[in-house]
């Protein structure tokens, strides 16, 4: 089943507080897992930074929200146990725990009232809508993702209205930033004009040269096929290029993936969605408005405490 969101959690994870001992994280994740019969696919499946289990970070936000309306306490480094108040709305045996359950308590409307107006404003936009029920990760992520996709798309529009001199110094500063050509100087000898507005030319993989890979990149606004795909295939051997990497603003269609696929050159397809994307990656075209780093407390720093 999908990992509940962290308000669902709530009510559960306290009852299994109720025998007043002292608990860890890992402890309730086990049992909450058990509990709503999570597989391990389930318990592992990442945020999108990929730094931390969905799972996990719900369960840690749910714990948080409660300690904030005292309804736990922390005990010990990583351990926790009921408090009375706990174990007061346990006796209440309400339907469940939320958010909005919580407000009841000063203590919780003094953390909420600590977070900024914006803050509040995107808090209470998530509650109204489809995936009400996020931790403030999953929401900074969501909104960071949403930002990414509408620049990808704005970007991809430019590279397709630029001029062919332009395209030709667009992709050589990206495969320099990724670590291939050598140097600027270098990819823009290897590389050149082919003549339809495209550029190709073999390019080092590595700053000795060791091995050398062959690049086209054009800016067909047509779904590019198998034929053309097959061609690039073909032409690596007159290049005497094992490995190849061809780029265009549209896309592939389904036969021309399945063709790379299967043979035995080492061909790289990158259509504009993902073009754009390495753009942004390697900070070609973009520059970098806002950083917000998010921290966590350093438990090892606090070992000997």
């Amino acid at each position: 089943m999908a990992v509940p969101d962290f308000q669902s959690l709530m009510l559960p994870f306290l009852k299994k507080l109720a025998d007043r001992k002292e608990h860890s994280l890992s402890e309730i994740f086990d049992i909450l897992a058990e509990e709503f019969h999570l597989t391990p696919d389930d318990r592992n499946e990442l945020l999108p930074s990929g730094r931390q289990s969905k799972f996990e970070n719900r369960v840690g936000w749910a714990r948080t929200y409660m300690k904030k309306a005292g309804l736990l306490e922390s005990t010990a480094r990583a351990k926790f146990r009921i408090t009375s108040r706990g174990l007061e709305v346990l006796a209440e045996n309400p339907p469940y725990i939320n958010v909005k359950y919580l407000e009841r308590f000063p203590e919780f409307l003094e953390f909420r009232n600590t977070a900024s107006q914006s803050t509040v404003e995107n808090i209470e936009k998530n509650e109204k809508n489809t995936e009400y029920g996020q931790t403030p990760e999953e929401v900074l992520e969501s909104s960071y993702l949403d930002l990414r996709r509408e620049l990808a798309q704005e970007l991809l529009e430019r590279v397709k209205k630029c001029s062919p001199t332009f395209f030709e110094r667009l992709v050589v500063d990206l495969l320099v930033a990724m670590g291939y050509g050598g140097s600027k100087v270098d990819a823009g000898q290897a590389i050149g004009r082919s003549g339809d507005e495209g550029i190709d030319g073999i390019i080092k993989e590595d700053k000795l040269g060791l091995d050398v890979v062959y690049i086209q990149a054009k800016r067909w606004e047509a779904t590019v096929g198998r034929p053309i795909v097959q061609a690039f295939a073909g032409s690596l051997e007159g290049q005497r290029a094992r490995k190849g990497v061809l780029i265009t603003t549209s896309n592939f269609s389904q036969d021309a993936k399945e063709y790379v696929s299967r043979i035995e050159k080492k061909i790289v397809l990158i259509n504009g969605e993902q073009l754009a994307q390495l753009m942004i990656d390697h900070d070609i075209g973009v520059s970098e408005i806002s950083r917000y780093i998010v921290k966590k407390i350093d438990l090892d720093y606090f070992g000997d405490e």
